[in-house]
This record gives structure tokens, sequence and C-alpha cells, in this order.
């Protein structure tokens, strides 16, 4: 076996030098066979991208000449990338046309450097390393960047959210009369088309038009917001394959972007809400101050399914076209346009599986809050909370596994 030794440890240097690397070491043949140049035995690097597990560089060679114990000191300098990021160093000890042996268990030297936006490089550690020990690093490290990367993405990328929301909601009525008005009017006329069919035409004589009216609204506060994002996620990354193609852009972000708009959408209808509640012989009740814990996990939801779309869609084109089917289904599932008791009507299995529903709790919590003056049901939030924050980790980790592959299918 192929070992860097313990002894030329202390004098192993690895330092900074400009742009490069300039790494000092001993390597010394334990194996029982001579290591010849003839038979392509070589010492060399590979650069990889730290957060993706791409390899960027495939370094030169070193040629080794080494019998049985022989040792020989190696000098090296590695240029290092001018772009930002983070990267590690695999210098190892190889066979032309038949392994690198870091790949094979052999130990080897492992340097993390990184190069910030000015392009000046850091370096950040190394250590002598094998297969096992880098395989038990990755598994922390993934576990960790599971929790951290989609937070950190939507933090860092927080500008470009916020100019991509705003060009996406204003570009969708430029050029006509009514410009950005429309922006108010969309969910006005949805929701008046589905009072009008269900609350006058298929509604119930026990139920005033009215009280109808308003729990119908309600509901429809936070299907609004989640529709708008999960219908359009399966074609986004298509609809800017641009972003994807040519530039170096942080598509993690797109579906986020979606997530940000049905926001927008969501609270120019609980504006209109709050004027038809003060318009009516109500008010506004104190409760509404829990709208944020009823908001937050439905942003998670919503990122995290929007992420498992937008990603699958890339694969499944016909996602698009069947995710329309799908969200119509939700939709009649939830009690929006129906009454709530409706559901009793099902058989013990289905009323617990409808009322498990995470759209039925958010409904259910926004009429406690805006019209019964009651916090919403604490329990059955706490379950939409952890459940949403699954999903919005789960989905993001799965989006992060299939970026790689969008820019080859796309």
């Amino acid at each position: 076996m192929a070992v860097f030794v313990s002894a030329p440890f202390r004098s192993t240097e690895v330092r900074l030098d400009g742009g490069s690397l300039k790494v000092q070491c001993e390597i010394v043949n334990q194996s029982p066979d001579s290591w010849s140049l003839e038979n392509g035995w070589a010492a060399g690097y590979h650069l990889f991208d730290e957060p993706t597990g791409t390899l960027v560089v495939d370094g030169a060679r070193q040629p080794l000449n080494l019998a049985p114990t022989e040792g020989r000191n190696l000098a090296m300098e590695i240029a290092l990338p001018p772009e930002p990021g983070q990267y590690n160093i695999c210098v190892s000890v190889m066979r032309e046309h038949v392994a690198w042996f870091y790949n094979e268990g052999w130990p080897f030297l492992l340097i993390d450097v990184a190069v910030d936006h000015n392009g000046a490089p850091a370096l950040l550690g190394w250590r002598i390393a094998d297969k096992r020990s880098v395989a038990r690093r990755r598994l922390l490290r993934s576990f960790r960047r599971a929790f951290t990367l989609p937070l950190e993405s939507i933090w860092r990328n927080r500008n470009l959210i916020r100019t991509m929301v705003r060009r996406d909601v204003l570009s969708r009525y430029s050029g006509s009369f009514g410009g950005a008005f429309w922006a108010v009017l969309n969910p006005l006329m949805l929701m008046l088309t589905y009072f009008f069919v269900f609350g006058l035409v298929l509604r119930r004589h026990d139920t005033s038009p009215s009280v109808f009216a308003l729990k119908f609204l309600a509901g429809m506060l936070p299907w609004l917001a989640l529709s708008e994002a999960v219908g359009r996620s399966p074609f986004i990354m298509v609809e800017h394959r641009g972003f994807i193609k040519k530039l170096v852009f942080p598509v993690e972000t797109l579906p986020v972007n979606l997530v940000a708009s049905g926001l927008v959408t969501e609270f120019l209808g609980i504006v209109l809400f709050s004027i038809a509640l003060l318009l009516l012989p109500r008010h506004l009740p104190l409760t509404v101050l829990y709208l944020p814990a009823l908001v937050i996990p439905q942003i998670l939801l919503t990122s995290g399914i929007c992420w498992f779309l937008a990603a699958l869609g890339v694969f499944v084109r016909d996602l698009a076209q069947i995710n329309g089917y799908l969200l119509t289904i939700w939709f009649f599932l939830t009690p929006i346009c129906y009454e709530e008791s409706d559901l009793n009507k099902f058989p013990p299995l289905a009323h617990r599986v409808l009322t498990a529903n995470p759209i039925y709790v958010l409904v259910r919590g926004y009429r406690s809050i805006l019209l019964e003056s009651r916090a919403p049901d604490w329990t059955a939030l706490a379950w939409l909370t952890a459940a949403s924050i699954l999903v919005f980790f789960l989905g993001h980790a799965w989006f992060y596994k299939l970026r790689k592959s969008f820019a080859d299918l796309i």
C-alpha cells in the first residue's frame, strides 16, 4: 500500500503563493511492487468544487520511479481557479489507465481552499485522509448543509429574489390598459367568480350569502398563494432556460420567486378581505395578529413543493399539464367552497385523511383568526409546521440533487 509516511508529515508544507498553492511532502512506496514511469505510475491532483463535488481540474502528473520502501520528495504547484467558491484538492498516487488510488482507499493529501468574490484565495486547512474518512466528512457535511443551504441561499440572494418578483408581477400586466392594477383585479375577479357559482347558484339555503362569502373568501386566501406558485413551478426551469444554460445563476431561487409572487397575490387578497370586513357590520379582530403563525408554515410547505415540482418538471414535461388537474382535485378535496361539516359524510378513514390535508389546516386557521376571533388550532398547526419543515428541506435536497442535470436536458 502506498502511504504518506508519518515521519515526513513534520516537513510537509502547504502554503499560498499568490494565486497558487505550493505543496511539499514525501511519498514512500510501501507496496511490494516497483513503481515506474513505464508502467504509468505518477503523483497528481484533482481539484473539486466543494459544494457539488464536481471535478474542476485534472492536474498535471509527476512521474514516480520508486522501488519498494523507497521514497522521494514531492514538490507541486497548484493553480487555483479565479471563480469564487470553496474547493477540495486531492493529491494522490495514480496509475494511468488504471486508477487514482485515493478512490481505492489509499491515503492522500486533502487540501481545503476558498476563493472570495474578489478572486483572493485562502487556505482553509489540509490533512492526510482516506476514502473512509472523506465519506464520513461528506455525510456529516451533507447532513449539515441540508439544513443550512436552503436558508443561506435565500438570504444570500434576497435582493435578486426581490428584484425578480417585482419584475415578474409587473411583466404579467405590461402593455395592458389596467397595468399593475390587474394584480388586484385578478384575485378579486377569481374570488367573485367562485362566490357566484358556489354561493349563489349552488348555495345551500341554510347559509346566508354574506356568511358564505366571508367563509369562502377567508378560505381562498391561503389557496391563492399556494395554487399560483405550485401551478407554475413545473415549467419554471424551462421558462428560464437562458439562466440555466448561459449564466452562473442561483437557479434554486426561481421556485422561491414563485412563492414570493404568490404571497403578493395573497397580500392583496387580505387587503380586499379586510376592506370587506370593515364595509360589512363586522370588525377586523385582534386575532389577525396570529397570521404569521399560519403564513410561515405555508411558505415552507409551498417552497418545498415548488422545489420538488420544478426539478421533476425538467424530466417529466407532461407534469406541467397534469399539475393543473391535480390542483383542481386538491381544491375540491379542501372545504373551501363547501362547509367543513360536509366532511363528516365521509367514512372515518377518509375523514381523517381529508382533515390531515395541510390546506384544510390553513383554511381552518384563517377562518378562525379572521372570522371567529379565535386562535388557530395549535395542535393541528404544530403538526402542519413540522410537516412543512420536512417538506421544505426534502424539496430543496431533491432540487439540489438534480440541478446538475438541468443544463443537459433543457
